[in-house]
């Protein structure tokens, strides 16, 4: 069996024996909830969603993480801003240094450049929600290891399934792989709808790649269209 898939296959166990871990130590037994198509949802989105948890109990619930190694070298946990009742949410790999020392996700260059692309968009940071994949800095912006993943993706599924926007962005490569559960290149997802727990999502690339490599620019703007046509289509818009 090739290397990549073996790979794959040990992150998924991986992550998926987090999420039962966490659902055990909240004394909860893990369930599908079958809906009128007879379609199943994500078993932690049923389950949470059944324990009517919010943002703040989440938080408590995270504490000062100790989970796994990021926690000796981070400044400040990361948990999300925002609204929480938010149609849009944006999610992004981890915190860079600036969100390390403050607390607050995309709140250096790049977050300068994500508020501009939401002004473009009629919105500010607090109607949206914010979050990241990882609550805890990499050293030096690393990507972050699988079981880093596996251990902290659990509290961003809840976070999702607390919030249940109409759309979700997955802002970079990072974000959009652990959220989709895929390796395509993000230069040929994003651009086009993909679903998370039957929520829309448009997998775009980060505000710090934009930085970088500033004639992707249109493509981001171009992809947020499409979030705002979604929006509308969903009703409020």
């Amino acid at each position: 069996m090739p290397d990549q898939v073996i790979n794959e296959i040990r992150e998924a166990l991986v992550l998926a024996r987090s999420q039962f871990e966490y659902l055990s130590d909240l004394g909860i037994e893990t369930q599908t909830t079958e809906f009128h198509d007879g379609s199943k949802n994500h078993p932690c989105i049923g389950t949470y969603s059944a324990l009517q948890e919010t943002l703040d109990t989440i938080r408590t619930d995270l504490g000062d993480c100790q989970r796994c190694g990021l926690a000796a070298s981070r400044t400040k946990l990361v948990f999300g801003v925002g609204n929480p009742n938010a149609r849009l949410v944006l999610v992004g790999e981890a915190p860079g240094r600036e969100e390390d020392l403050k607390g607050e996700p995309f709140v250096g260059e790049a977050g300068q450049l994500l508020d501009r692309i939401l002004l473009a968009m009629g919105m500010q940071r607090e109607d949206v929600y914010l979050c990241n994949v990882l609550k805890c800095r990499p050293p030096d912006n690393r990507d972050p290891n699988p079981d880093e993943v596996a251990t902290c993706e659990p509290f961003l599924v809840r976070q999702l399934a607390v919030i249940r926007p109409q759309v979700i962005v997955g802002l970079g490569r990072f974000a959009v792989h652990s959220l989709l559960k895929t390796k395509t290149p993000i230069s040929r997802l994003r651009g086009e709808w993909q679903r998370y727990q039957g929520i829309p999502l448009m997998p775009t690339y980060h505000p710090a790649y934009l930085l970088r490599n500033p004639e992707a620019k249109r493509d981001v703007w171009e992809d947020m269209k499409e979030v705002l046509r979604m929006l509308n289509a969903e009703g409020g818009g």
